[in-house]
């Protein structure tokens, strides 16, 4: 007879699946009864670890968190447009992964207390992400821009980044968010945040941004 599962696993397990039933249905149309469900455990199994919703909710917003607060540093490093390609392409990613919180991002800041602040906070240190990639390209010397346009530059990209799964999801609300069209989603939105660069780049940058971006242009 096989050992009982560790609680410590058992929690892990009941946290991916419900960020698959998020990601796929969205967190409104998502029970804990249907998580219960899809695990095959009882209700009061499920509470036991998480004893309400909202705390399934902010685990996988905290995982999401952690992730981006190793990801962001990241901006420093970038001197080129391929570094900027690659670090937009790793955000776009993580997006991706925890990609309920964006399609349902105004109905959930407006019931949990706690995501409401966390969520200013997620915004404030993409935005310096964002401030620090374009310092890195004018580093770099691909860049040119005046110092009062770097700033609302910035809070552009950061706006087009936060949105962009939502714009994708308007245009094709059947299929936008599955798996299968995740790679060109993703690479959409990279080419567009970094395509508000495109008037300050170099030449051969701009060029060299088309190429990166490809078909997802």
């Amino acid at each position: 007879m096989a050992p009982p599962k560790k609680p410590r696993r058992t929690a892990e397990r009941i946290l991916e699946v419900t960020l698959d039933l998020f990601n796929r249905f969205g967190e409104p149309n998502v029970s804990t009864t249907l998580i219960s469900a899809e695990l095959r455990i009882s209700p009061g199994n499920l509470y036991y670890h998480y004893p309400a919703k909202d705390e399934l909710i902010n685990a996988l917003f905290d995982r999401y968190e952690r992730a981006l607060n190793e990801l962001l540093p990241a901006a420093e490093q970038v001197a080129n447009v391929e570094d900027a390609w690659l670090f937009l392409h790793m955000l776009f990613e993580l997006v991706w992964d925890s990609r309920f919180l964006y399609r349902d991002l105004n109905d959930l800041l407006s019931k949990n207390r706690r995501l409401e602040t966390h969520f200013q906070t997620v915004l404030r240190n993409k935005g310096r992400a964002m401030q620090q990639l374009i310092d890195g390209l004018q580093r770099g010397g691909v860049l040119a821009i005046g110092l009062n346009e770097a700033a609302p530059l910035a809070t552009s990209m950061v706006v087009l980044a936060t949105y962009w799964l939502s714009y994708e999801y308007v245009g094709d609300p059947r299929h936008a968010l599955e798996p299968e069209t995740a790679a060109r989603a993703l690479g959409r939105g990279a080419f567009h945040v970094l395509s508000l660069l495109l008037p300050h780049l170099e030449s051969e940058s701009r060029q060299h941004l088309h190429r990166l971006a490809g078909s997802y242009q």
